[in-house]
């Protein structure tokens, strides 16, 4: 109908990135950026460092995003700003593009066309988001933000840091900025310990979640989607605000913006 206005256009759909959208984590592009340094002699020592890194990026993973970010990013230190931005478009072409889950930008088409904002909100470095924000054509990108002197990592990261319970602090910041109604929101996450961000959406919804994210969602009735499946054989439920009349007419994904 001409002139009709969006169903939602109050409402935001805030999505974690990393086992949500995507299936690789910013281990892997931090492995990007390390085997492609300059010096290839160099390349090869900090492909390996990398390798040899992981257990202990994931320990502290576990025990507190806050730390895991601390401790992670000092790995940027020294890098140039001009050539991780540039081979930015580089990752996501050879390694993000091919890792996105089959429904993922189904799911933010589709809000999109029901009038929800769009936003990815992400632990990982703003550079290697940016492509991926423009493919899947959203409203906004919140992610962490490396500091630079003279155009040279320091390894720290500007606060605030972006992780844990620090996204429903940044959500409820952004809503207050925007008029958005957190009630009538949706957030999506993959990980128990984006809890927060569910927490304060009217919608949340568990996507391709973890063990404990699933159990939670098992004992809260929260939609769970497997973005990995096809439709048929995905697991959703109906989410809050959903009209019973509309239910017959839309399938999976679609059953969650009416």
């Amino acid at each position: 109908m001409p002139g009709a206005q969006p169903k939602y256009k109050n409402s935001a759909a805030f999505y974690d990135v990393d086992g949500t959208l995507i299936k690789i984590n910013i281990v892997h592009a931090f492995a990007f950026y390390a085997s492609r340094h300059a010096s290839l002699t160099e390349s090869a020592i900090r492909t390996v460092k990398t390798a040899a890194s992981i257990p202990v990026f994931w320990a502290a993973d576990k025990l507190s995003r806050k730390w895991f970010n601390e401790i992670f990013y000092r790995s940027y230190q020294g890098a140039s700003e001009d050539r991780l931005v540039v081979l930015a478009e580089e990752l996501f072409e050879d390694v993000i593009k091919p890792n996105i889950y089959p429904r993922a930008k189904e799911l933010i088409d589709e809000s999109k066309r029901a009038g929800v904002r769009q936003v990815l909100i992400s632990g990982a470095l703003d550079f290697t988001m940016k492509p991926l924000a423009t493919y899947l054509g959203v409203d906004d990108l919140i992610a962490n933000r490396l500091e630079f002197v003279d155009h040279y990592a320091t390894g720290k990261l500007h606060k605030p840091f972006v992780a844990g319970a620090t996204k429903a602090d940044i959500m409820r910041a952004y809503a207050k900025q925007h008029a958005i109604d957190l009630a009538e929101s949706w957030a999506y996450t993959d990980s128990f310990s984006d809890y927060p961000m569910l927490a304060v959406v009217g919608h949340p919804t568990a996507c391709n979640p973890d063990l404990r994210l699933r159990s939670l969602a098992r004992s809260y009735d929260w939609p769970v989607l497997e973005l990995d499946e096809e439709p048929r054989r995905s697991v959703t439920r109906r989410p809050m605000g959903m009209t019973r009349d509309a239910a017959p007419k839309l399938r999976s994904i679609r059953r969650t913006f009416d």
